[in-house]
């Protein structure tokens, strides 16, 4: 593990118990998030994106309801599973920060947002009450909110949407946290705030130096801002590239077919976008081979039998796919004939 790996993330699992009996959200899940680097994490609905988010940060710690099984290493040393409850809470909001992605129902509607920034910096860090209003109103003037000195003293319903992102976000960030978790903040905002908070993020990345856990379904989104990309399905990472790599030669059917779907400004607008068929299973139901088997065009009997590993290519691409090599060779003759 190199000295600037922030988050080592090792063959997680969570487990959840229901009704029904124990049900795995996470599967195996391993992935590094070094510093200054933003990751993002795609797929679809469904495929475990925010569980993933919220395991590292430990968020369902109800021993009866869930168990997590492997390693989650910060900073080379901790392991944040392994951790009692009052210390991982002062990791929370400290060390690891999270933008989630309502934050209308993430913000206190009876507390000004000022006292909630304070709040939050008066929990982990040893300040007065004056010098954290003072410490809020700076990160309200970080984010772009206008006239911050008087914002600091409004409720969250005199905010708009994009407003009340930009102040998780200065929450977020009021401890200057060493990695930050977003989890699909642009969603419920307008295309003009999107880029506005895409844009921040950024900036903040560059100027904090701080690692970054996007997660996300928007592939464009992961194109501008990501340097290296997570593509997940069922609760497991089916393929991991730099977004150069992925964008340019993506190795699993699953990713060909998510990049494919994305709409193209050039070209023949009477045509119908791909479309990946079938949905995701049910955590219940999981097949017994490759996760995405009953969905992919290039499934034989050997995936439908056997699961594959996650497999590391000379390209420095990781992909678990039985017929990666296969795939590749058929799609570039098909491409070599066309031409």
């Amino acid at each position: 593990m190199s000295s600037d790996t922030l988050l080592d993330v090792k063959d997680l699992k969570t487990h959840f118990f229901t009704e029904r009996g124990k049900v795995t959200a996470i599967d195996g899940v391993s992935f590094q998030i070094n510093k200054g680097e933003i990751v993002g994490v795609v797929g679809e609905s469904g495929c475990g994106k925010s569980v993933t988010s919220q395991s590292v940060l430990r968020l369902f710690d109800e021993k009866h309801l869930v168990k997590y099984e492997g390693e989650i290493l910060f900073e080379g040393e901790t392991d944040l599973l392994k951790l009692s409850k009052k210390k991982m809470q002062m990791i929370r909001g400290n060390d690891i920060s999270m933008i989630f992605q309502d934050p209308l129902s993430s913000l206190n509607p009876v507390l000004t947002i000022g006292f909630q920034i304070a709040e939050a910096i008066m929990l982990h860090q040893d300040v007065t009450k004056k010098e954290a209003y003072e410490r809020a109103v700076e990160m309200l003037k970080l984010t772009g909110i206008p006239s911050p000195e008087k914002r600091v003293n409004d409720y969250p319903h005199n905010l708009s949407g994009g407003m009340r992102q930009r102040v998780m976000i200065a929450m977020t960030l009021a401890c200057q946290p060493k990695l930050l978790i977003a989890d699909e903040p642009t969603t419920a905002l307008d295309v003009t705030i999107q880029a506005q908070i895409l844009d921040l993020i950024s900036g903040l990345n560059q100027k904090l130096e701080m690692g970054v856990m996007f997660i996300t379904h928007d592939l464009g989104v992961v194109a501008e801002l990501c340097h290296r990309v997570v593509v997940m399905y069922l609760g497991q990472i089916v393929e991991e590239a730099s977004v150069e790599s992925l964008f340019e030669s993506p190795l699993h059917p699953y990713t060909k077919g998510l990049i494919k779907s994305i709409p193209q400004m050039e070209g023949d607008r009477s045509q119908k976008l791909h479309v990946i068929e079938g949905t995701v299973p049910s955590l219940d139901s999981i097949p017994i081979g490759c996760r995405f088997a009953p969905r992919c065009p290039f499934a034989d009997s050997v995936c439908l039998e056997k699961a594959p590993d996650l497999t590391e290519t000379s390209s420095n691409q990781k992909v678990r796919c039985w017929h990666f090599e296969k795939i590749a060779q058929e799609e570039e003759c098909y491409a070599n004939v066309s031409s």
